[in-house]
């Protein structure tokens, strides 16, 4: 029986009663989304989940097990909780099915992997990730609905500035008084008239740095500098002969004016799961759609000297890996995404079988064709997928890593000042601490003809930062009962360090929290009472303030 049955909408200025079948409703399957659905469980709300996804935690059981945790001291409340859940499952010795645990070793990102005086770990198997966070909603006897789809045309049912309902594709209708939009595009949100922003904005819109386009600047080692490729590039089929056409993978149109806002979107792959041990491992797989001409560009980069191909092979329990994107052109698709966010269920359906087909054919690649050094291909040939690792996908993730989609503007938009600690965040609910990280948004040709990255950036900070409750809300008079713990109001630079996946259980935990309270209290999301908010926040164990030392990430 569901404790809430109605909802005052006095509140809207109506004085109508709305009947509610959940107390909260949550779109989407990601970490965000299950943390979001346990806290109003605990708070003593109904709740559901409706999730587009099959499987269940999005990025953290879908590939990214190496854990982009910063500084860990101030991931709190569930976050932490799920770490604690991956450490007790790998004290048990039947946990290690592949490699003796003093095998291992204890390397983290920055820290211990495993951390026994916090009774954490920062590193698991996808598989793992996903039975905690199957195991974690059925503790809670949370309604979980799959494979359900929003109909982002005519799927919300809106009274004054009030969610009522949604209606997915299946023809479902979910009823609330409290709804959650956990999905990483923001579907829930934008389908709701609030606004939003995709792209990048200009440096002097908020008094930024390293927003818009981010022409010669190069950190990391994602890009054609000499830093990392021993001599420039050419693009062209034919070097040096613009008239022959240019190479698959590079763009012909100009990049932009420096600082300058655009529609680009930073660059989305698979975080694949590889493994070296011969009786887990299954070949790579050809895909259907090869095209070695796609590929031409890393040959140059091979004949150029670079060597980094197994940089980003992070170590993961039982011998396999987080393999993220590493290198000039390596695993990012850069510039195949620009449409993702606002695209169809069927154009990004498309967008991701691209992808798939471009990251499974630069594998292909690596291990078959002959131009490759002879040295790096017998290396790379030792790897391929992990037979007992997403078993109903051909070992491949279920999740495509969307970086970055929709953005909402709400009721405060955090910026790089605010991350950097130049400015006050105001009403903190939680705290992020990875480098501000955002990956390549496109390949291009330089005015001296050779080609290069842009948009890759790597900004160090003084240390964790706090995150406003007016980032999860909408403006008023939008959505009075709606709160975008992922797709949350910041600016796609400062978005570059929100991203991670331990902020977004935080953000999810908050999200819940402020539902809960204005469900109490009879007030908007954008009314609840600071005060209380933080009482409860600080009472579930949630962090609001740093007291240790910086544990910045690299490279996500």
């Amino acid at each position: 029986m569901h404790a809430f049955r109605y909802l005052l909408v006095a509140l809207c200025g109506c004085g109508a009663l709305i009947a509610a079948e959940h107390d909260v409703v949550v779109y989407g399957g990601t970490s965000a989304a299950l943390t979001a659905a346990i806290q109003a469980r605990q708070m003593g709300k109904t709740v559901i989940v409706v999730s587009p996804d099959r499987h269940l935690g999005g990025l953290t059981s879908g590939g990214l097990g190496f854990t982009d945790s910063g500084d860990k001291s101030v991931i709190g409340g569930l976050a932490q909780e799920f770490y604690h859940r991956v450490w007790q499952h790998y004290r048990q010795p039947d946990a290690w099915t592949w490699q003796k645990r003093a095998e291992f070793g204890n390397k983290g990102q920055g820290h211990r992997a495993i951390d026994d005086e916090t009774e954490t770990m920062w590193l698991f198997e996808p598989s793992v990730a996903e039975s905690i966070f199957e195991a974690w909603v059925a503790e809670h006897d949370i309604e979980v609905v799959r494979d359900e789809w929003l109909d982002r045309e005519s799927g919300v049912a809106m009274h004054g500035d009030r969610i009522t309902a949604i209606t997915t594709l299946s023809g479902a209708t979910y009823r609330g008084a409290m709804f959650i939009d956990a999905t990483y595009e923001g579907d829930l949100m934008a389908a709701a008239g609030v606004d939003f922003r995709v792209g990048r904005e200009a440096n002097h819109e908020y008094g930024e740095e390293h927003n818009g386009v981010q022409t010669g600047v190069l950190h990391h080692n994602h890009h054609f500098g000499e830093r990392v490729v021993p001599r420039p590039i050419d693009p062209y089929v034919v070097p040096g002969d613009p008239t022959s056409g240019v190479l698959p993978r590079i763009s012909t149109e100009p990049p932009g004016e420096f600082g300058s806002a655009d529609h680009r979107v930073q660059a989305y792959c698979f975080r694949t799961c590889y493994t070296n041990d011969p009786d887990n491992l299954v070949p790579w797989p050809k895909p259907a759609h090869y095209d070695p001409s796609q590929y031409e560009l890393i040959v140059r980069v091979f004949d150029a000297g670079w060597r980094g191909l197994f940089g980003k092979f992070d170590r993961l329990p039982n011998h396999k890996t987080d393999t993220n994107n590493h290198g000039p052109f390596s695993y990012d698709n850069i510039g195949y995404n620009y449409d993702y966010p606002e695209a169809s269920y069927e154009r990004r359906r498309e967008i991701i079988a691209e992808h798939r087909d471009y990251q499974q054919g630069l594998i292909w690649f690596l291990a078959h064709d002959p131009r490759i050094p002879a040295d790096v291909q017998a290396e790379f040939n030792r790897w391929g997928l992990v037979r007992d690792e997403f078993t109903d996908n051909g070992n491949w993730p279920h999740q495509l890593y969307i970086r970055e989609a929709r953005r909402m503007v709400g009721r405060h938009v955090m910026t790089e000042n605010q991350l950097r600690q130049r400015e006050p965040t105001p009403e903190p609910i939680g705290m992020g601490s990875y480098t501000i990280d955002s990956h390549n948004t496109q390949r291009y040709i330089t005015p001296e003809g050779y080609v290069q990255n842009e948009g890759d950036i790597g900004v160090h900070l003084n240390g964790p930062y706090t995150i406003a409750y007016g980032s999860l809300v909408p403006r008023r008079g939008q959505a009075a009962n709606l709160l975008v713990p992922v797709a949350c109001s910041a600016t796609h630079i400062a978005y570059g360090s929100i991203r991670m996946e331990p902020v977004f259980m935080i953000l999810g935990q908050s999200a819940a929290t402020a539902a809960a309270l204005a469900l109490d209290l009879e007030v908007p999301v954008q009314d609840v009472p600071y005060d209380r908010l933080r009482t409860q926040l600080l009472t579930d164990g949630q962090v609001l303030a740093a007291t240790a030392r910086k544990e910045d990430g690299h490279d996500h």
